[in-house]
């Protein structure tokens, strides 16, 4: 899935409740990211819930696998995949998920505690994709 099919799901979706279970599908879509993985180093801070990122790199683009404990949180990590997966850390960095978080509207129907993790996650993102630029 991509980010323009998830716009155009949340543009056809009337009312918030059935906006949250298509959130919450996307998070089970999501492919199961290995226990093995679910490290410390992977695990991002400032989420309440617990949510993991790997990224990995090659032929010059980017590879993202995530998952939370917490059901809503796992379908924004699914959300973010679909914003930064397979482009170049230059693309990853010129990208502005907070701007398409606001644009689904997400900014005002979550918590603060959530909107601050998906902040965390994508200072993430963008941190290990500022670590990947070419030297």
């Amino acid at each position: 899935m991509n980010i323009a099919e998830i716009r155009d799901d949340f543009a056809f979706l009337d009312d918030w409740e059935d906006k949250y279970r298509y959130v919450i599908e996307l998070g089970k879509s999501l492919p199961e990211m290995p226990d093995a993985a679910k490290t410390e180093d992977n695990k991002v801070r400032g989420c309440v819930s617990q949510v993991w990122l790997q990224t990995s790199q090659s032929n010059g683009v980017l590879h993202f696998t995530g998952d939370s404990d917490a059901m809503i949180v796992r379908g924004l990590v699914a959300i973010l995949l679909a914003i930064y997966q397979d482009r170049t850390p230059q693309q990853v960095l010129a990208t502005d998920a907070r701007e398409i978080f606001n644009e689904l509207g997400l900014k005002d129907h979550l918590t603060p505690q959530r909107s601050n993790g998906f902040a965390s996650m994508v200072g993430r993102i963008q941190s290990d994709a500022q670590d990947a630029l070419p030297a």
